[in-house]
């Protein structure tokens, strides 16, 4: 496994740890559609929440959040349409980014509610 895919790995974990430990259920990890892959899919209150986990060992060229771009948003979108299509879901969508630094061995975790929309 590469470095990048073990960083990837850990900042996914961390990223689940995180959610559950603020009432999250995980329902899914790394489901997959097509050209897409939503990195968790969650349950919290009444909505039904996509996780996209931006882990990044060094800040110097930008936040991890920031390294998001709109072609993956779109590709999130479609997936989590998928999703919603495939398991008859009702719950109100929600798209959040959990962002991991780790820096020095030490995560610094920032959660993102709503990061970007579903039109």
């Amino acid at each position: 496994m590469s470095k990048a895919s073990e960083l990837g790995k850990l900042g996914e974990d961390l990223a689940v740890d995180f959610l559950q430990e603020k009432g999250y259920q995980i329902i899914a990890r790394n489901w997959a559609y097509r050209n897409a892959e939503v990195d968790i899919i969650a349950e919290v209150d009444s909505f039904l929440v996509f996780v996209e986990v931006k882990t990044r060992s060094t800040t110097d060229f930008g936040l991890p959040q920031e390294f998001l771009k709109k072609p993956q948003i779109n590709r999130l979108i479609t997936a989590a349409d998928a999703f919603v299509r495939q398991s008859k879901r009702k719950e109100e969508v929600r798209f959040d980014i959990v962002a991991i630094s780790i820096r020095k061995s030490i995560p610094e975790i920032q959660h993102i509610e709503r990061a970007f929309y579903w039109f």
